[in-house]
């Protein structure tokens, strides 16, 4: 049986985590993309464990986490990050989130960022229409009946999380990634959807003043280049790297993606 802890949320939903790492290492949090589980970070563990102490949780409707139906927000995704905080007694951390983990990173960084030492914000935007778009994918999932269903859901992710070439080599990596979407909830995958659908921070985001590293894929066709670009452009003092890798550089460029969160958040 995984070794993963639950709290319970204010609203009643159990949110699931674990920590890697030695005890007394500063504390890295971990938030993953939509349509994965905490999972999606095994490949870097071994390189950010060795500095850090490191948290990682499946967002609500992911993984081993609790998958209430309805519309979830993107205020209710952060607050799941504040009460695990709370929870763990966890004063602050540093903060590393990839697509939707990147969307939850922004709202700590504007709403709570007393909470925030450092933040990276990778592969990810401050705001992803049209909504039409969104409305569509809930409808699909709400006809989805069984895993089978949710095994072509995966497909249609890995071509946009991979490059062709990544895809072709039938790396474990991608299948690990295949499995994670095919057993993430309808329910939830639909209430994380609303929440992408709903949130608009590309005004807001200029509030973010904690020290703040965004990554983007130069062939990213989901957060595109330039949606990481305008967001550290509206965070004074932002770096910005972009990385030649499709949605997931802690997959397809592994060692500079780890090479650049470790020294940004061990500077200083």
């Amino acid at each position: 049986m995984e070794d993963r802890s639950f709290i319970t949320a204010g609203d009643g939903a159990r949110i699931a985590y674990r920590f890697d790492g030695r005890e007394g290492a500063p504390v890295l949090m971990l938030s993953n993309s939509i349509a994965t589980s905490l999972h999606m970070w095994d490949g870097v563990m071994p390189d950010l464990a060795r500095h850090f102490r490191v948290l990682r949780y499946d967002t609500r409707g992911h993984g081993a986490s609790d998958a209430p139906g309805g519309a979830y927000s993107i205020d209710r995704l952060g607050r799941d990050v504040v009460e695990l905080l709370d929870a763990l007694g966890l004063e602050r951390v540093h903060f590393l989130g990839l697509s939707l983990g990147g969307m939850i990173g922004q709202w700590l960084g504007i709403r709570a960022p007393e909470r925030i030492e450092r933040l990276v914000l990778s592969n990810t935007s401050a705001y992803l229409g049209p909504a039409d778009y969104f409305d569509g994918r809930i409808a699909e999932l709400a006809r989805i009946s069984g895993i089978r269903d949710m095994r072509e859901t995966a497909e249609g992710f890995i071509r946009n999380w991979f490059s062709q070439e990544t895809i072709d080599q039938g790396l474990p990596v991608v299948d690990a990634f295949r499995k994670m979407v095919a057993e993430t909830s309808p329910h939830g995958l639909a209430g994380a959807f609303a929440a992408v659908r709903d949130l608009d921070f590309r005004r807001t985001v200029a509030l973010v003043h904690r020290p703040t590293l965004v990554i983007a894929g130069e062939h990213d066709t989901v957060t595109l280049p330039e949606h990481g670009e305008a967001i550290a452009s509206a965070i004074v003092g932002a770096r910005y790297l972009s990385l030649p890798c499709v949605h997931l550089p802690n997959v397809e460029s592994q060692q500079p993606f780890v090479d650049a969160v470790n020294a940004f958040l061990l500077e200083g």
